[in-house]
C-alpha cells in the first residue's frame, strides 16, 4: 500500500480526525456515565465518515485508478511472484 499514497488526502485526513474527537468524546461521557454526551459523540464519529465522502466526492481524495494502472499493478505482481 505505499505505493499507492494509500489514505493520504485531506478527505481522509478530515474525516479520521473528526471521528477520532467524536470518539475521545464519546469515551469520555460513557466513562462518566452520561448516556445523552455519548450519543452526541457517536454522531461525531458519524458525522466524520460523512465529511470524508463529501470531501471525496468534491476531489479531495484519492482519485480512482485507471484500468491502465490496474494492469500494470497486475503484470508487476506477477513479475515478483516469478522473482
Amino acid at each position: 500500500m505505499a505505493g499507492s499514497a494509500h489514505g493520504h488526502t485531506p478527505a481522509a485526513w478530515t474525516g479520521v480526525t473528526i471521528s477520532f474527537i467524536g470518539f475521545c468524546v464519546a469515551g469520555v461521557f460513557m466513562v462518566a456515565a452520561n448516556p445523552l454526551g455519548f450519543w452526541a459523540g457517536i454522531g461525531v464519529v458519524l458525522l466524520g465518515g460523512v465529511v470524508g465522502v463529501a470531501m471525496k466526492s468534491a476531489g479531495l481524495g484519492q482519485p480512482k485508478a485507471s484500468q491502465e494502472q490496474l494492469e500494470a499493478r497486475t503484470e508487476a505482481g506477477r513479475a515478483q511472484a516469478v522473482s
